[in-house]
């Protein structure tokens, strides 16, 4: 958005809408949503002159108002559905994982979270009629998890037809069986991922606003943002705040945070995916003691939460175990050198 137009707001001058836009303030809709704390110190401005632009801000971005019901499915209309390329799990979602929405996938080490990261960094980017959104993926790594192999191995594991549409997408000549072009595929398709190492709890923080920024640099783009991976969200959390003294005050950051990311996918219609730790309930004598990291905060934050199971050999249990529309149940995957497969 033009400066001048953010001027047009009271008490929004040359000078403060140049700090509005250096630190991610570029639409009235993203002013809207910001709350007058929150604007008064990235803005480096007073909080009644960050309450009346916000203000004037929802007036202008008619948000926060009542609107129908028909309205609402008019609107979620526009969401998009990423597939996993495994029929069963597209099914149990409903279609595939939504944008404007924080899927939470969670399981014990060795269970297929990164792989699932990893497979929808490449999958976002194939076209809407091979199940993907036609966008780039934002990748924040608090784990050191992200390994550009595992992106060459997935492309090249995709079906030959969508390896030949990507081919003629991208203006690469050559087909699957040329290795030097599928090489050049590759690169393209890493060329896509943004990733951001997080080195603690607050680098992660800031890489969200971060993500926030480059979202909004390429929403007009050709490769819009429209996933960011979050593998893992609680790992440095858990590392840094240690026993039930520390407990509230990471439970607060933890729900700072993810209310950036959900921002996220409002604002550019982004699928919001994160991975999550797990721990064993010891006061549990029947079914399955594991249980999800971060409580009521995240469990209420997520919009779905699947519960990944090891099984025999490469087989993963994927569990649907909270959605909003769908009800729960299972699915069958194999997490395999090509990436994830049916059965």
């Amino acid at each position: 958005m033009p400066e001048d137009e953010l001027e047009d707001l009271p008490g929004v001058g040359p000078a403060t809408a140049d700090k509005l836009i250096d630190t991610g303030y570029e639409s009235y809709q993203s002013i809207a949503v910001a709350s007058p704390g929150e604007l008064s110190n990235k803005a480096d401005i007073g909080s009644s002159t960050a309450s009346d632009i916000i203000n004037a801000a929802r007036e202008t971005a008619d948000v926060g108002g009542f609107e129908t019901g028909a309205t609402v499915l008019e609107r979620r209309e526009e969401i998009g559905k990423l597939s996993w390329q495994i029929d069963e799990v597209d099914e149990l979602l409903g279609g595939g994982m939504e944008t404007q929405s924080i899927t939470e996938v969670y399981g014990e080490f060795g269970a297929g979270k990164s792989q699932v990261t990893h497979q929808m960094a490449v999958n976002v980017q194939l076209p809407k009629e091979h199940g993907g959104l036609e966008g780039a993926c934002i990748f924040v790594d608090s784990e050191d998890t992200f390994r550009p192999e595992r992106i060459d191995d997935m492309v090249r594991g995709l079906d030959d037809e969508i390896l030949e549409d990507e081919f003629e997408r991208r203006d690469i000549e050559g087909s699957p069986d040329d290795d030097e072009a599928v090489g050049e595929l590759i690169e393209a398709f890493l060329d896509r991922i943004h990733v951001a190492k997080a080195f603690n709890s607050n680098h992660q923080i800031l890489l969200a606003e971060k993500a926030k920024e480059l979202a909004g640099e390429h929403e007009e783009s050709e490769w819009p943002i429209r996933i960011v991976c979050v593998d893992s969200l609680t790992a440095h959390f858990r590392a840094e705040y240690v026993g039930r003294g520390e407990l509230a005050e990471r439970q607060q950051k933890l729900n700072k945070h993810l209310h950036d990311l959900m921002r996220i996918g409002d604002l550019f219609n982004t699928a919001i995916l994160v991975t999550n730790q797990v721990a064993s309930n010891p006061d549990s004598y029947f079914g399955d003691p594991t249980q999800a990291i971060g409580g009521n905060i995240l469990g209420h934050a997520s919009t779905f939460r699947i519960y990944l199971r090891k099984s025999k050999n490469d087989k993963r249990i994927v569990r649907l175990v909270d959605a909003p529309n769908l009800a729960d149940g299972e699915a069958v995957m194999r997490v395999q050198n090509a990436g994830l497969k049916p059965e």
